[in-house]
């Protein structure tokens, strides 16, 4: 397919650095070896220093941290007890592999297929890219869907439009990860967060209540913001630079965008009736305040929400009807067998994944066991604390440790249980709001998030790209996402210290100083 851009090509400085990172990186072994390099590297850093005492005191506990020696007896055991139960467990990996038997059936069955037929003749490709953001971006509401639904469906949709369909990735990555908080709708992980730094708070001023909502209107400006530096930076950076990458993947099988027929058209809107029936039932159902979907407290964005839990086999069941409706309406399923032949082609298209799964899994679960991840975080935020910065520098210098400290660890949570009770009461003495504290750690959360093959989703995303170009590696991504990363964590740092300047609101009974 011909690859259709007008954007000028990056300058040769920037190419030749993004150049260099993806070859050294694609030399490195495969990510699962990598994976596995890396857990044995964390072993004996755990022994190493496990018998040296730190002044470090985890805020989690109120004691001072240790690393545990992960090469003991009792260690190894544990390891080898608990190896089968680690890899079941790593919460990517359901989710994946649930959603993808759903989306499997609406893929082969061709609804995915005249949906994007249909909603390519309605957009202008101008439009394109700052479309699939706004789609990336809104769909953190819904968990992890943007994983597992919008990167992919973006590659298609640059593919079927002529545009390099790695491009299409890269930006819909840029939106669901590297802008993982930029959000017009609130989400569960506002609550989440509010809950951590309301307790970091409380060290300080015990009476304090802060509001779940208290970074939304700053979250929601954000969304225009990411959306229009991912649209400057994928049309005039990444997607030229892609331009002499040739296209060498599976794509005989990827749907052929010609002319919806009659009938398909017919049993899409069918198929999709169905799906908005059954999205409207669950509103309804979800809508009393008593609903069995809402959590103890009334919440439905809440994690603890049974809607919020279930946001996964929704997905499934919200692509595997309509996908059935579809394929037997148009001949493409003859029997319930040809409907699991569909989700059996999806599961084999995930066993890379599956593989890749197995050792990030036994890795993620030795560095936070090791407790040199805690080590890390609360070791840099006592240096920053002692630097004593001005108050903006040091709100700019939380962003860039906490896009350090996500490099190593993952969960937005646990990285702000750890560092909250550090930052929170160390900017609330110098007269900084614990709202402006937290919106600063959420743009080093999320700025970084891209460029770490230790995020979860980070091997699932080679794996989307590698369907296009066979020879996708880890450096491959990395210097692909790079310049998101880069301009994300200085432009939105910049963005934070305007917004805060020109005094407009965070969010709900939200401030930028206390008392």
């Amino acid at each position: 397919m011909t690859q259709q851009t007008s954007a000028a090509a990056p300058s040769g400085v920037i190419t030749r650095f993004l150049n260099s990172i993806e070859r050294v990186g694609n030399k490195l072994p495969d990510p699962a070896i990598i994976f596995l390099i890396a857990m044995i590297l964390i072993w004996f850093l755990s022994w190493l220093f496990s018998g040296t005492s730190f002044d470090a005191i985890d805020p989690r506990t109120g004691q001072a941290i240790v690393v545990n020696n992960l090469l003991s007896g009792d260690a190894l055991a544990g390891f080898l007890s608990s190896m089968v139960k680690t890899f079941t467990g790593f919460a990517p990996l359901g989710v994946v592999l649930v959603a993808m038997l759903g989306v499997g059936v609406a893929e082969h069955s061709g609804y995915i297929n005249a949906g994007l037929k249909l909603m390519l003749k309605r957009t202008p490709q101008a439009l394109l890219t700052p479309s699939i953001i706004l789609i990336a971006i809104v769909s953190h509401t819904a968990t992890d869907a943007g994983y597992v639904l919008v990167i992919p469906i973006a590659g298609v949709i640059y593919y079927a439009m002529g545009r390099h369909p790695l491009a299409g990735i890269a930006a819909a990555f840029a939106g669901v990860s590297g802008g993982f908080s930029a959000n017009f709708i609130p989400s569960g992980i506002d609550p989440l967060l509010q809950s951590f730094t309301q307790s970091a708070a409380h060290i300080i001023d015990p009476t304090m209540s802060i509001n779940p909502l208290n970074n939304w209107f700053f979250t929601s400006a954000s969304s225009l913001f990411i959306i229009l530096l991912g649209w400057y930076i994928t049309d005039k950076i990444i997607e030229p630079r892609l331009k002499d990458t040739q296209i060498d993947g599976d794509t005989e099988n990827l749907p052929a965008f010609d002319e919806v027929t009659g009938k398909e058209r017919t049993a899409f809107y069918v198929a999709s009736s169905v799906m908005i029936a059954g999205l409207a039932l669950l509103a309804y159902a979800s809508s009393g305040e008593e609903s069995a979907l809402r959590s103890p407290n009334g919440s439905l964005t809440d994690f603890s929400a049974p809607l919020m839990q279930s946001i996964v086999p929704l997905i499934f069941l919200l692509f595997w009807i309509p996908g059935a409706i579809f394929g037997f309406m148009v001949g493409t399923f003859k029997s319930s067998k040809d409907m699991i032949d569909a989700m059996s082609k999806a599961m084999g298209s995930m066993a890379y994944y599956i593989v890749m799964a197995f050792f990030c899994a036994l890795f993620i679960a030795a560095f936070s066991q090791s407790n040199l991840g805690a080590l890390l975080a609360i070791e840099g935020a006592q240096v920053l604390k002692a630097m004593a910065l001005p108050s903006s520098v040091t709100v700019v210098g939380i962003i860039f440790l906490t896009a350090f400290v996500n490099l190593f660890v993952g969960s937005s949570s646990a990285k702000w249980a750890l560092l909250g009770p550090i930052f929170v009461p160390m900017l609330m003495q110098l007269g900084i709001s614990p709202d402006l504290t937290q919106a600063a750690y959420r743009v080093g959360d999320s700025s970084s998030n891209i460029i770490t093959p230790l995020m979860p989703y980070f091997p699932l995303v080679v794996v989307y790209c590698q369907k296009y170009v066979k020879g996708t590696g880890i450096g491959t991504l990395i210097a692909m996402m790079l310049p998101y990363s880069i301009a994300f964590l200085i432009g939105w740092s910049l963005f934070l210290l305007a917004y805060w300047g020109l005094g407009f609101p965070l969010g709900l009974q939200s401030s930028y100083t206390y008392p």
